[in-house]
């Protein structure tokens, strides 16, 4: 389901059917192009094919969990801005959505006037700065894969396609560990061995200093700056 607007794309993937129509009516009266998605599944194809400018996405959904089709995007290297919503309101649930890669968390039941107002600031957000991801102190464009920030001689630094591909996806999520499988798959598409992934980690370090990826025993690797 869809509008055919021509303002800020925004991606609604919730499974009661009722809230998912006011949402997408919602947005639309708004000016939004509003798309809709109604479990997990659909909404990681939507998300990894289509661009959005923001994402609203139920914590309870179908097929997966809201965080962790936020978590599988981020590992995909989609920076797309996310506003989970959710039933649950404990700080250990809100922890967790926004490690998994969400930038807010609404707890329902929510005001239509505070809904509203925290997804125009998402998509401010991405106004000029859909391609650009900033995390601590380091901004990468991928469209030109330059690198700038906190870089070892404080000068722009260019990466290649995939030492992009990889920082992004590390950026995306900044507090994620990532296994190197996981990271096989979404940088390399699984088409070379584990060890594709360690030397890349060099090339990076290599280029940016060594604190930019932390390597997390036996488990994976993590973005380093924060």
């Amino acid at each position: 389901m869809s509008t055919p607007r021509t303002g800020p794309t925004l991606l609604v993937v919730e499974d009661d059917r009722a809230l998912s129509a006011m949402l997408v009516d919602l947005f639309a009266e708004q000016g939004y192009r509003v798309q809709a998605a109604y479990d997990g599944q659909h909404a990681l194809h939507l998300g990894l094919t289509a661009g959005y400018d923001a994402m609203i996405v139920d914590r309870g959904l179908p097929v997966m969990d809201g965080a962790e089709l936020v978590a599988l995007l981020r590992a995909r290297g989609v920076t797309t801005p996310v506003l989970l919503l959710t039933a649950r309101g404990s700080v250990d649930d809100r922890v967790e959505g926004l490690d998994a890669g969400a930038q807010d968390y609404l707890v329902k039941p929510f005001e239509i006037p505070e809904l509203l107002a925290r997804v125009r600031a998402l998509v401010r957000r991405m106004d000029g700065a859909g391609s650009v991801v900033s995390v601590g102190g380091l901004r990468l464009d991928r469209v030109t894969r330059r690198v700038s920030g906190a870089t070892p001689a404080g000068v722009e630094v260019e990466l290649s396609e995939r030492e992009a591909s990889l920082l992004a996806t590390l950026m995306g999520a900044p507090r994620r560990v990532f296994s190197r499988g996981q990271l096989l798959d979404s940088v390399f598409d699984g088409a070379e061995s584990p060890g594709a992934v360690d030397s890349y980690v060099h090339y990076l370090r290599r280029k940016l200093g060594k604190q930019v990826v932390r390597t997390v025993h036996r488990t994976g690797y993590r973005f380093g700056l924060e």
